[in-house]
């Protein structure tokens, strides 16, 4: 099966020619299919917030090879990998990156290594896999070639995963933590608007937010309208998960905090 679209995330940034060199390669090998451009602003070796921002882009885009580099571990023994899932297929470096986006779109159905010489430029770098190895795959996979060709097949139990955030719900109390911070300042939390609901929650619910230290009056609503100038909010954001937010400010810049730290959330009865 070919693919028209190639989806492309990675940490590069946009100062230097990474992308650009990246997108150039599988140009030569495929020339057709387009390439949608997620995000190449990753804080650097962030797998953690790549995945997140991976698995919440491709609910939304056409069936795709989904081409991401976060690779911190670039050299050395971490396989890179290409996946199948219902919805399409990944490509990147198998360090939890990918599994996020596999799962929300239907599910690891199969994955292999990617160790054929012949699907990869003729001289490896230690360094650029992005270039040399992944963007070849991604090329090669939308021209039609079958993933089963690119190496052994890899047993979807073995492929890394991010250990998955504990949510805690309570009646009128919700103990979490930072999944992920927006360009806006706006901090995603690990619950789910589910998990809100369960808290007895209501918009228009007054709360605390307990975190880095700091104790916050809160709002819970809808928008970011919703609570009262420079006044923080409690909402369902646009991915189905709980966040903070400050009506025409940044969450971060007034609360700080970093993902993976602890949040509780108590609302009132």
């Amino acid at each position: 099966m070919s693919y028209d679209w190639i989806s492309f995330t990675s940490d590069y940034g946009l100062d230097d020619g990474f992308v650009g060199v990246c997108e150039g390669v599988v140009a030569r090998i495929a020339p057709r299919p387009r390439i949608l451009h997620i995000s190449h602003t990753v804080p650097p070796q962030d797998v953690r917030r790549g995945a997140a921002i991976l698995a919440q882009a491709v609910p939304y885009l056409p069936e795709a090879v989904h081409f991401a580099v976060v690779d911190p571990g670039v050299g050395t023994d971490r396989r890179g990998v290409v996946i199948a899932a219902q919805g399409g297929l990944l490509v990147g470096p198998d360090n939890g990156l990918l599994v996020p986006a596999a799962e929300l779109l239907g599910g690891v159905r199969e994955a292999y290594e990617l160790v054929e010489p012949a699907y990869q430029l003729s001289t490896v770098s230690a360094t650029f896999h992005g270039r040399d190895v992944f963007a070849p795959a991604a090329a090669h996979l939308a021209a039609g070639v079958n993933p089963a060709n690119f190496g052994p097949a890899v047993d979807p139990a073995t492929l890394v995963r991010i250990p998955e955030p504990e949510t805690i719900v309570e009646t009128g109390k919700l103990t979490t933590e930072i999944r992920y911070i927006d360009t806006f300042g706006n901090i995603q939390l690990a619950a789910t608007g589910a998990d809100l609901d369960a808290c007895g929650a209501k918009p228009g619910t007054k709360a605390h937010a307990n975190l880095n230290g700091r104790s916050m009056n809160a709002t819970v609503g809808r928008t970011f309208g919703d609570a009262i100038l420079d006044g923080l909010i409690v909402y369902v954001d646009s991915g189905g998960r709980v966040a903070l937010a400050v009506n025409k400010g940044s969450a971060a810049n007034d609360i700080g905090g970093n993902i993976g730290d602890p949040v509780l959330l108590l609302f009132a009865r």
